[in-house]
This record gives structure tokens, sequence and C-alpha cells, in this order.
């Protein structure tokens, strides 16, 4: 019997102590203190291309940081990429991947007023609207991936707002919905990542999960959730196709939430979870983010959706690492079939974690 009390006591202080710590998560100085040690760590680690779609991923959660911390460092170093890269976006022009970059260049341009950081993006903006996408002649659908949607419709409705040329926004729409039609399952209210995991189209194999569920790739509807966001957060109020983009939120944002795990983070394959047990970091990331961002302006219930945020953030900042750096991130891929362990990196998964501490801040 005093055994047993004993061992209640114990699980009691220790059931104490996690509480305490988790709340020291959601503190002011404690989410800006990790956001900078993840963004420092980061900076000083840098991989691939600077315009290249993963660090179009981190700089826009740097430019949060930014906002959130004040960093004179973190300014430094985003004007020193848009620089590096001559304020150009990538060398492909239909590709939404090589727009990406060009986010942070607006959002720049925005404090600093200086042309040259959007002049480039402007002129092929020029070019993309003159030409039409085509394989071997003929035209297609330009954003065949649901990736593209955090890439370029974010882009392309931050120049259209900043410029005052509502025309950037239709071309926006009118790709956006081609992908939404092409991709979205209205049964499951989650994107399929490309055409090869559509389930019953015409000549395609249907590929499934082990538990024989449809495969929904956890950073792929990450990316749609948080470029929804990066839409939303530009778009009047009165514009005439928001309410499309605010109910694809919400019914994606009620069964994302419904396939979080008890770890707080959602597994690279999200009907099939066993598959790759390990919480992911970057879906989870850009999950959270989203989440956060709908509670945060009034388009999710606070009283639903909080508690879900909540263990996101917690379970997040489990995957950051002594040494600074976010863990448990996906290599980059098409589908959740690559695993992956604590010292997995990509600054793609910095940039995720940076957007979802910059809205959880405003949360308390």
């Amino acid at each position: 019997m005093k055994h047993m009390i004993v061992v209640m006591l114990v699980m009691t202080v220790m059931s104490a102590t996690a509480g305490q710590k988790d709340d020291r998560l959601f503190r002011e100085r404690e989410i800006r203190k990790r956001m900078l040690r993840a963004a420092e760590w980061q900076l000083k680690n840098p991989k691939h291309n600077l315009y290249d779609w993963t660090n179009g991923a981190f700089y826009a959660g740097l430019f949060a940081a930014w906002e959130t911390t004040g960093s004179a460092g973190l300014m430094k170093a985003m004007e020193e990429m848009g620089r590096a890269n001559e304020w150009k976006p990538g060398p492909r022009l239909h590709h939404a991947d090589d727009h990406a970059i060009c986010q942070t260049y607006i959002d720049l341009y925005r404090i600093k007023k200086d042309q040259a950081m959007i002049a480039p993006f402007i002129q092929t903006m020029e070019r993309f609207r003159k030409t039409p996408f085509t394989v071997k002649g003929i035209e297609r659908v330009t954003w065949w991936w649901c990736d593209a949607l955090f890439m370029g419709p974010p882009a392309f409705v931050k120049l259209g707002i900043t410029l005052g040329d509502t025309s950037l926004l239709g071309v926006s729409d009118r790709l956006f919905m081609e992908t939404y039609d092409l991709l979205y399952d209205k049964e499951a209210h989650l994107y399929a990542r490309d055409l090869k995991y559509k389930w019953g189209e015409p000549g395609i194999e249907e590929i499934k999960e082990s538990n024989g569920q449809k495969i929904f790739w956890s950073r792929g509807n990450g990316w749609v959730m948080a470029g929804l966001v990066r839409i939303l957060k530009e778009l009047p109020a009165n514009y005439p196709v928001r309410p499309f983009y605010e109910e694809n939120f919400r019914e994606m944002a009620v069964k994302i939430a419904s396939l979080q795990q008890t770890d707080g983070l959602w597994r690279a394959s999200l009907l099939d979870p066993g598959a790759f047990p390990g919480g992911e970091a970057s879906g989870s990331g850009f999950i959270c983010y989203a989440l956060a961002w709908g509670i945060n302006n009034g388009l999710l219930d606070k009283e639903v959706f909080m508690p879900v945020v909540r263990r996101a953030w917690v379970g997040l900042n489990g995957l950051l690492q002594p040494e600074g750096y976010v863990g448990w991130v996906q290599p980059i891929g098409a589908d959740p079939r690559k695993n992956f362990t604590a010292e997995s990196w990509e600054v793609y998964g910095t940039g995720a974690f940076l957007l979802a501490g910059s809205e959880v801040i405003k949360l308390f």
C-alpha cells in the first residue's frame, strides 16, 4: 500500500512538472528564444541554392521570425539573401517552386520601399502571363502538384496587392482552382500530392498505403494549408473568391485536426500513421501555423482548435535538438515514403517551425 502511494505521488509530481514545462513553451519570451535559436542555427548551416523552393519556405519563416522578434540579424540575413539572388526568382518560368522566394522579396520591399527588390519578379510575371504552359505543344495544367499552392499563389497575390493589380489575383485564382479540381479529394477533404495518388482517374493505377488507405502526404497538405493562410492574409474581406479559399481552409482544418496523433504531431502518411510512426516536423509545423492563424483570425473556433494547436506546439518543441536545429524532418520527396530520424533536418523544416511560432505567440 505504501509503495502504491509513493508511486502515485511520484507520478503526480512528474505530471505537474511536465505541465509546468509545457506552460513555459507558451511564454512570449520562451517562444522568441526558441525561434531565434532555430533561425540562427539554420543561417549558420545553409543548404541549397538561395532561390530554391526549400529556401523560399525557410525565408518565409525567417521573415515571420523577424516580425516576431525584431532581430536586426535576421533582417540583415534576408537582405543579404536577396542581394545574392539579385532579387530574381528561380530560372523556371512556369514552375511554382521558383516563385516561392519572391514572397520574401515582396515582404522586404513593403518595409524598405526599394524597387530593385521586386522589379525582376514584375518582369517575370509579365513574361509568365504572355507565355502559356505547354508540354509537346499542348497546353497543360500549370501546377499539377499540391506543394505548388504554397509556392506560387502567395507570391502572385502578394505582388498583386502590393502593386494594386487585381489581374494578378485573377491569374492566381485560375491556377489555384486548376490544381484544386485536379487534386482535391472532396470526400477526404485532403489533397493528393499529384495524379499518381488520385484514385478514380482513368488510366491511373491506385497506389494504396500498407493499411489499404489512400495516400495523403502530411507535408503536402501542410503546404496547402500554409499556402491558404498566406493567400487569405492578403486578400481583402470583400474579394469575390475569398469565400472559396475560406471554405477550403476550414474543411481541411477539421479533417487534419482529426488526424493529430497523441504526441501532438502528424505522421508523414496522414491516413496510415503506423507506416512511419515518428512525428514529422515539416508537415506538423505548417499545420500548426495554419491552425493557429485560423484561430487568431476568427476562421476557426478557438475552443475546438486551441487544444490541437497547443499539443502541436508542445510536440514541435520536442523535435528541437540541443544543437539548435529542428530534427525529424522528412527529406525532400514526393510522398510519405522517405524515412527520417532526429538527425534529419532541412531548411523548410526550420521555416515551418518559425511560421508556427509566429502565430502561436499571438494566442496567449
